[in-house]
């Protein structure tokens, strides 16, 4: 398989995983229209501090974080020089 497969391959599953996203608010946002706030509003409260737990257990360092978005530039860069 070439890197191009690959990357085809991979763009598609972000394209899949975005579209079930979508759903998800489109569910969430029919959710918070059909009951009362005080019963969608703890459970958003819940989802929203386990994340923000989760974010501040992972402790991640700045220099990580810096390579992260050093990776994250160059994809981008690269996409940009294929189009």
């Amino acid at each position: 398989m070439t890197d191009t497969d690959e990357r085809k391959q991979l763009d598609e599953k972000h394209e899949r995983v975005r579209e079930r996203r979508i759903e998800g608010v489109k569910r969430w946002v029919e959710y918070i229209k059909s009951e009362p706030v005080d019963v969608w509003g703890p459970q958003q409260n819940a989802v929203v501090n386990s994340q923000l737990e989760a974010a501040q257990e992972a402790a991640v360092s700045v220099a990580h974080q810096q390579h992260v978005a050093d990776v994250a530039a160059d994809i981008l860069a690269e996409q940009d020089d294929s189009a």
